[in-house]
């Protein structure tokens, strides 16, 4: 029997928010061989994505921002849609590199592709660290167990995947969230009312993604609010 359905436009909570910090603080951080960090951006690009990616590229400056001292991030922009269309960028190192590619993206109608986001997250793992996968969707149109097989085979390659939802479709929820669990990730339901917390929240992903979690604990200490809430568990 399905899950009792929740209402789509139901903001995240300030529980949810702390679990899924609690979640960041707690996972095993693997270091780069390099000076940065590396961090797969990963996002849904079909038919009803557009006001995400206007979001997520109007923020991500912060990603690179956050983490400048502490040796810097590497970024990979990954995204599908339309009829099986897949792309991988190459890794940039700035938000000024970014930001051309997330503009050029446009969304189309088409399926999930989300096996082929973590396969590709696999091959990458392969050639080099990646300290985090961070995916952005609101539905999963593809096999529960095939995915979980797969986010598993992350979860021992040390590429924890933290997963952002938007909406709360109940059957895709299910398979999101044991994508972030078996991957040693976290999940978290993605308020669209709230472009700062969505910040906030990529900033300490990208943050535990360059510096580990003593670099997570110091960046909630200066920021407060949500990732506050994450140095108070750590100090417990």
């Amino acid at each position: 029997m399905s899950a009792p359905r929740k209402d789509l436009d139901t903001p995240a909570s300030s529980r949810d928010v702390d679990a899924f910090l609690s979640q960041v603080a707690s996972t095993p951080q693997r270091r780069p061989a390099g000076p940065r960090g590396r961090l797969i951006f990963a996002m849904d690009a079909t038919a009803s994505r557009e006001p995400s990616w206007d979001r997520a590229a109007s923020i991500q400056a912060a990603m690179f921002q956050e983490t400048r001292d502490l040796g810097g991030l590497e970024v990979q922009l990954v995204h599908y849609g339309g009829f099986r269309e897949f792309s991988a960028s190459p890794w940039y190192a700035s938000a000024e590199e970014l930001l051309p590619r997330m503009t050029r993206v446009f969304c189309a109608a088409g399926l999930t592709q989300i096996a082929r986001v973590l396969d590709h997250a696999k091959a990458e793992a392969g050639r080099g660290p990646v300290q985090a996968l961070v995916f952005i969707g609101d539905c999963v149109e593809e096999d529960h167990d095939a995915l979980a097989g797969r986010a598993g085979e992350l979860g021992l390659l040390g590429v924890p995947v933290f997963v952002f939802q938007e909406g709360r479709e109940p059957g895709a929820e299910r398979v999101l969230r044991d994508i972030a669990r078996l991957s040693g990730g976290a999940w978290c339901p993605l308020d669209t009312n709230s472009p700062q917390a969505l910040k906030d929240l990529l900033s300490a992903v990208a943050v535990f993604a360059a510096g580990g979690r003593r670099a997570l604990t110091d960046f909630g200490r200066k920021r407060g609010g949500a990732v506050l809430a994450l140095t108070r568990q750590l100090e417990r």
